[in-house]
């Protein structure tokens, strides 16, 4: 009786044991964090107030800034669309990917090619770790239904599948078929795109979620048409980039900054802000009517205005407010640094090309020093790699060496005066650019 009474005893102690080791594991899991991370379009460096505009207000992303950690050295994958979004949904350069040659995605020519479901990406591998997934807002990686955000492991899509879109009936100009889409269904809807991104995004967060989320949020603002809430549609034949001001320009921020706002105010209500990563960055340099600060050039160039972009990071209870960040940032690292948080089980066969910068979110002393890779090919022919604080690139106008830290506005080439840097940087270039695939030249 007693050893019937010892048996039952030790069963029940370690069922009470397993339970709490259940417990534990479900704990840690859940205890991942919700993550949200939002790329905007062509937006310049100083875009926003926090990093200089001086014509207008951004208080909301400002606000934003200030509560987490604001990065002066990041930068873009690429200076235009397509290869940037290539490079953050598979964590490595856009010129290793057959898709990421294409700069960018252009109309019912390419409509036959887009970012192939067999390669593991940043949506797919984080869904795999049991997180609900969603994308609102711009795709650009194929219009093909193989290709859509779906088959990528995006549990609900609204937005847009090509490059842009009219803000007020969301026609695109290049493609001859419907590009708003709710999951794989084309969709009309009447309102501004930016504000109806907004909905579809706040919508998500207000919902029950059992599991924690990860919502991709690719806004199309700031790119062109310039157009505000309650305007008319572009006229058909108009040239979509026709028609900008200053101010026009200023209200689409303005409005983007309120749309931001109203996703930020959402994670307040619900009480999800303290255990909500939020990232914030642009794909790339801003273009006409953009401010790019203190650096040369703009999108689709290789000179820091083109690949130079803003970026912060909120994260309550790991990274301190009012925190400044030199550490050199790509496109790639988001990726890399999200799936390493969310514990993601990646493919041994993939070589990543970001870092995580998880320990740096915990440490912002630890830097670590980079060796970035940039190439064009549908636009002017251009080089660009940098190493440290030295910055190799070859464009139009010849071959460069710059100091970025004693000259980042790119005015004094040191090709001559440091030719055994600029050898060096030049030969590493070359050596990367080796394991890439070829350039797509098209004669359009």
């Amino acid at each position: 009786m007693k050893s019937l009474k010892l048996a039952t005893t030790i069963l029940l102690l370690s069922i009470f044991i397993g339970a709490i080791v259940s417990y534990k594991s479900n704990e840690s899991i859940d205890n991942r964090p919700n993550i949200i991370f939002i790329m905007v379009d062509d937006m310049g460096y100083a875009d926003l107030s926090s990093y200089g505009r001086t014509d207008y207000k951004t208080p909301i992303l400002d606000a934003f800034i200030d509560e987490g950690v604001k990065f002066t050295q990041a930068y873009a994958a690429a200076a235009v669309c397509t290869p940037s979004r290539v490079a953050l949904m598979t964590g490595r350069y856009p010129a290793r990917n057959k898709i990421g040659l294409r700069e960018p995605i252009r109309g019912e020519v390419d409509g036959i090619v887009g970012l192939s479901p067999d390669i593991p990406t940043l949506s797919s591998m984080i869904n795999k770790s049991g997180y609900e997934t969603a994308l609102f807002g711009k795709w650009h990686l194929g219009i093909a239904p193989e290709f859509f955000p779906n088959k990528h492991g995006f549990d609900q899509f609204f937005g847009i599948l090509a490059g842009g879109a009219d803000y007020i009936d969301h026609e695109s100009w290049f493609i001859k078929k419907p590009i708003l889409y709710e999951n794989d269904r084309p969709v009309e809807k009447n309102g501004y795109l930016t504000d109806l991104i907004t909905d579809y995004t706040v919508d998500f967060i207000n919902r029950q979620h059992d599991h924690p989320f990860f919502i991709s949020l690719q806004y199309t603002a700031v790119h062109w048409p310039w157009q505000l809430p309650g305007d008319n549609p572009q006229p058909e034949g108009i040239n979509p980039l026709a028609g900008g001001t200053p101010e026009i320009f200023a209200g689409m921020v303005k409005n983007l900054d309120s749309n931001i706002g109203r996703v930020l105010e959402a994670l307040e209500e619900t009480g999800l802000k303290e255990s909500t990563l939020v990232i914030f960055t642009s794909d790339q340099g801003g273009s006409e009517f953009s401010d790019m600060g203190p650096f040369k050039g703009g999108k689709e160039f290789l000179w820091e205005g083109g690949i130079r972009v803003p970026a912060a990071v909120r994260w309550p209870g790991i990274i301190p407010p009012k925190t400044t960040s030199e550490q050199v940032v790509i496109t790639m690292d988001w990726t890399v640094t999200m799936l390493d948080i969310v514990k993601a089980n990646t493919p041994e066969n993939i070589a990543f090309d970001g870092i995580s910068l998880l320990s740096h979110f915990k440490d912002n002393s630890s830097i670590t020093p980079r060796k970035l890779y940039w190439r064009t090919s549908n636009w002017e022919l251009q080089d660009a790699y940098r190493s440290d604080n030295w910055k190799y690139l070859k464009n139009y106008e010849g071959e460069f060496l710059f100091d970025l830290e004693n000259d980042m506005g790119e005015t004094t080439n040191l090709k001559d005066s440091n030719p055994k840097k600029f050898n060096q940087l030049k030969r590493e270039f070359q050596e990367l650019d080796g394991q890439m695939l070829d350039r797509l030249i098209l004669n359009e």
